[in-house]
């Protein structure tokens, strides 16, 4: 009997029934990133994350100027140079390189070619900025940074002949300026032989001052033309904004400014400044 029972539990005509063991369990919803046709997932994700086309250029522009920006605030900004007071060492319409992080490294040099604010030396009473609009503002700001706009009219650019103690003099009996009693030869960038200065004058440099003066003497409205104002003719080194070192335009014009070797003689150094009180150590010429 117990073999027939057996026999009929396993007739073949009967529908099986699923025991627990055939249940197929749910599935979990999968998180596994979707698939590109490569069957890596990372291209689908990358393809997501692409910026669209229309705005790459855009995007491009902005973050080119938003460097030359930071680098023209506080790196190096070109000027552009609207008159001829630096001939020929620069000519009119010249582009110049100016370091503005040298001055923090080194102490301003008798020789350097510097770009000043002359508010308060050169420029005095209240100054007005030009009314803009907001246009004419951003153009101006990108002008500036690519050395395209004209400098503002409280910027100068001049050479350094006399720094803090220097007693600087208009001239010796062969029509030399000397400082500390040391004649300087400038006939190497002196504007087609200008004399010096047909102006005399005889001042001992303030600390934390500076005397400055156009290579194109005759056509140069520098220390000199202001020496009866209330700054003296000095102006301040905290109004320096750096030293002009290159020429980049016109190509035919383009050269590293270097110090002039009358400012390398080592007597200007061995002498020394002027004693303390600001009495000339030297005597009067």
């Amino acid at each position: 009997m117990s073999s027939g029972a057996g026999d009929q539990g396993g007739v073949s005509g009967d529908p099986a029934q699923p025991g627990p063991a055939d249940v197929e369990a749910p599935t979990a919803p999968s998180h596994e990133a979707p698939r590109d046709e490569s069957g890596d997932p990372s291209v689908t994700e990358k393809r997501r994350e692409r910026i669209p086309a229309w705005l790459e250029f855009p995007l491009l522009i902005v973050g080119a100027f938003l460097v030359a920006f930071l680098v023209k605030t506080f790196l190096v900004q070109a000027f552009y140079i609207p008159s001829g007071s630096m001939e020929d060492t620069l000519q009119v319409g010249d582009r110049v390189l100016v370091n503005k992080v040298v001055y923090h490294l080194r102490p301003i040099e008798r020789g350097d070619v510097i770009v000043f604010d002359g508010t308060g030396s050169f420029v005095t009473g209240d100054v007005v900025e030009p009314d803009v609009g907001p246009l004419q503002a951003i153009l101006r700001g990108l002008g500036e940074i690519v050395g395209l706009a004209p400098p503002r009219d409280t910027d100068f650019i001049k050479r350094v002949i006399g720094v803090g103690g220097d007693r600087v003099v208009c001239c010796d009996a062969d029509g030399r300026i000397t400082v500390n009693g040391v004649p300087l030869d400038e006939e190497a960038y002196l504007y087609r032989k200008n004399p010096p200065s047909k102006q005399p004058f005889d001042v001992v440099v303030p600390e934390g001052k500076l005397w400055v003066m156009g290579d194109h003497r005759s056509a140069s409205a520098d220390s000199r033309a202001h020496m009866g104002e209330p700054g003296g003719g000095f102006v301040p080194v905290d109004r320096v904004i750096g030293r002009a070192f290159a020429v980049v335009w016109p190509p035919g014009q383009a050269q590293i400014l270097e110090i002039p070797a009358t400012f390398e003689q080592p007597e200007l150094a061995a002498l020394g400044p002027a004693i303390p009180g600001g009495v000339p150590a030297w005597p009067a010429l």
